[in-house]
């Protein structure tokens, strides 16, 4: 039985999808983003070893407060880079009849063989995607996260293509991705998209840099403040956020 590496578990999440959702955090980032409030995820061997079997079983004691809208959400690190592990626990998810969401950057995507075909059958036992979308510029989404951008753009395409429901999320970093232009530039790509059904604005926080000190890593925002409530704002109103 496949083994995945998992990081933590939040029995009672709210903010990860519809309803109430057992959020199951994946070990593993190869993004290096630099607002990442959790950087003890990027070493995928640093977590603990689980079957989906026990993960599941582990979730539906929970399943009475899920009500209709609520379920099991996978995050991460980036959980596309446990994709077969990901597979088997979604389909057994589905056949337990759980909503199944997806919360990934989208960077591990590639239309290359075979693993294009493996995120194909993935998506047939997801119900939902939350994609985080850092940055709209590609010089600055390489600047951001130390990786491109394009190929997560061709996988919001997809998405759109295949009608999967999608919630945008973009992190509001000052000085950056909350720059007027980016936001509008964001805004048209996501307006090119038929599946959206949500934009959410998450504003960058430093309640994670404890973490960067405690890895022994520099923190590269060192002196950047959350942003102001008005930007905030702007943002969601640029974005059509709701």
């Amino acid at each position: 039985m496949l083994k995945g590496y998992v990081h933590s578990l939040e029995s009672f999440g709210s903010v990860d999808g519809p309803g109430v959702r057992y959020v199951i955090f994946l070990s593993g980032c190869a993004m290096r983003c630099q607002f990442c409030h959790n950087p003890d995820t990027w070493n995928m061997k640093d977590g603990k070893e689980y079957t989906t079997d026990q993960l599941l079983k582990t979730a539906l004691r929970y399943k009475s407060y899920w009500g209709e809208k609520g379920g099991i959400t996978v995050s991460g690190g980036e959980p596309l880079l446990q994709m077969e592990f990901l597979t088997e626990l979604f389909k057994k998810a589905k056949e337990a009849g759980v909503h199944t969401t997806l919360d990934t950057s989208g960077n591990p995507y590639t239309e290359k063989e075979p693993w294009h075909s493996h995120w194909l059958e993935l998506m047939k036992y997801t119900d939902l995607v939350l994609l985080d979308i850092k940055q709209i510029d590609e010089q600055e989404h390489r600047k951001l996260t130390g990786q491109t951008g394009k190929n997560i753009l061709a996988m919001a395409r997809e998405l759109s293509d295949m009608e999967k429901p999608v919630w945008i999320r973009h992190v509001l970093v000052p000085g950056g991705s909350d720059k007027d232009e980016y936001l509008y530039r964001l805004a048209d790509f996501i307006h090119t998209l038929k599946n959206v059904q949500r934009v959410e604005v998450l504003p960058y926080h430093t309640l994670g840099t404890f973490k960067w000190e405690k890895l022994g890593i520099p923190y590269p925002l060192e002196g950047v403040k959350p942003p102001t409530q008005e930007r905030i704002d702007n943002a969601r109103r640029i974005l059509g956020a709701i």
